[in-house]
């Protein structure tokens, strides 16, 4: 199936570039309301990105000419959208963003009426209405604001715990100066904790910008000098997470996962006794939950490949590494506040700190490249590659594992080895990076 147009997590790219722009916008916008087959109310969100307003209005303009009818959210978390979509019965949801990417990229990515991103056929088809229609010419219309949907989320949210259960707690929050700045901060606040906050400017340039998931290193610090009992940490958009235990050492997405469903199995409320993770995340994963009574299924990398799968078994719980995690009984995506509260929730059960909840997840030793590349010639046809991964594979046997794969959002191929040692992995990195280099132009 080869998408155009669509990666991983919708569309995403430089702005100002061939797809992230204002007459494609309006053009995708089109489209989508030309391939929707009951045309109704469609839900914008977007992060804070200095481009995003001039987005929005494009997509809602083409929205509008094909006959539905956009309502802006303005600068909300991604899983806010996700969650307006089911509660206002609208026919779609579209959020502005490119996530976790520096503040000159911009994506658009869509939800279904039932809160979940959209199939890769659903995708293609899109692409096929656009493709069909061609150029077109564009009214101006006027979007209605539709601001109740970001307290109705903080609502939701404060709701997990009991009012001032979190009294007393010290929480160093880093919000990516990004959708979460005003959400996140006001539901722990109303839980009762001191925040020190981190990335909570937002100017529309430093969104990501040496903050947020992708960069813990103040979080952890601040935690460190803080004397905190955990750091948060989301990405530009909200919907994921990564933690920092209050000996200042980071927590990524296998851990927090490992956490809740070993928590749930003990309690006997692991839905199908079934975590969803993808072929990412670490093979400490599948033993300690296999160990502790559950199951592990894997998917192809992306958040909304987990929640497919998900739904296929049934299961409630699943996400990746990077910090998507989704508590499908809570939010119908990835949700980067939800995880928090989850983790602090076990804390409060349990009555651990996260420094001792981690070592539940016993990880392999793991290593990963990721290398920008100027075209991304399929993986099948470079035989020095293929060489090079079917020997090291071979190598490490049921010891380990290989994972060579192209990111579906940026213009890299992504290289990764778990081993038996740190020695075994370092190796097979070094000969996976060598084949790479062989085979194709490393910028």
């Amino acid at each position: 199936m080869n998408r155009k147009y669509f990666g991983t997590d919708g569309v995403r790219g430089p702005y100002g570039g061939p797809v992230i722009n204002e007459i494609f916008a309006r053009r995708l916008g089109f489209a989508v309301a030309r391939w929707l087959k009951h045309p109704g109310t469609v839900l914008i969100g977007r992060d804070t990105r200095v481009s995003g307003e001039a987005l929005e209005r494009a997509i809602a303009q083409g929205l509008s000419e094909g006959g539905t009818s956009p309502k802006s959210l303005g600068v909300v978390p991604t899983p806010a959208v996700a969650r307006a979509v089911k509660k206002e019965a609208a026919a779609l949801g579209v959020v502005i963003t490119a996530s976790h990417n520096p503040a000159a990229d911009n994506g658009i990515k869509f939800f279904g009426p039932t809160g979940v991103k959209l199939t890769d056929d659903e995708e293609l088809e899109i692409e096929r209405e656009f493709d069909a229609a061609g150029s077109h010419s564009f009214a101006i219309a006027s979007t209605e604001v539709l601001r109740v949907i970001e307290s109705d989320y903080v609502a939701v949210s404060q709701a997990l715990f009991a009012p001032n259960a979190l009294a007393g707690w010290n929480v160093v929050l880093d919000t990516a100066n990004g959708a979460t700045c005003r959400t996140s901060p006001a539901v722990f606040r109303a839980l009762g904790a001191k925040l020190v906050q981190i990335g909570n400017s937002p100017d529309g340039r430093n969104i990501n910008a040496g903050v947020g998931s992708e960069h813990p290193e103040q979080l952890a610090a601040k935690v460190r000098e803080s004397g905190a009992r955990l750091g948060v940490a989301h990405d530009g958009d909200g919907d994921r997470c990564v933690l920092c235990d209050e000996k200042g050492e980071i927590l990524d997405g296998d851990e927090i996962l490992t956490i809740l469903a070993i928590h749930a199995l003990g309690r006997g409320s692991l839905a199908r006794q079934t975590l969803v993770v993808t072929v990412q995340s670490n093979l400490g994963v599948d033993a300690a939950i296999a160990a502790a009574g559950g199951r592990v299924f894997r998917t192809s990398v992306g958040d909304r490949y987990v929640i497919e799968r998900m739904l296929v078994e049934g299961a409630m719980l699943g996400g990746e590494s990077s910090g998507h995690v989704i508590c499908a009984d809570i939010s119908p995506t990835g949700d980067g506040l939800v995880a928090a509260l989850k983790v602090i929730e076990v804390m409060h059960a349990t009555g651990q700190p996260l420094s001792k909840l981690r070592r539940a997840l016993v990880k392999y030793p793991q290593g990963s490249i990721a290398l920008r590349v100027r075209e991304k010639k399929p993986l099948d046809e470079l035989a020095g590659l293929n060489t090079a991964i079917q020997a090291l594979e071979s190598e490490l046997g049921a010891n380990g594992r290989v994972l060579v794969r192209y990111s579906g959002t940026e213009a890299k191929i992504r290289l990764l080895v778990e081993g038996p040692t740190e020695e075994t992995v370092r190796r097979g990195l070094e000969l996976l990076e060598t084949a790479v280099r062989a085979n194709l132009a490393v910028l």
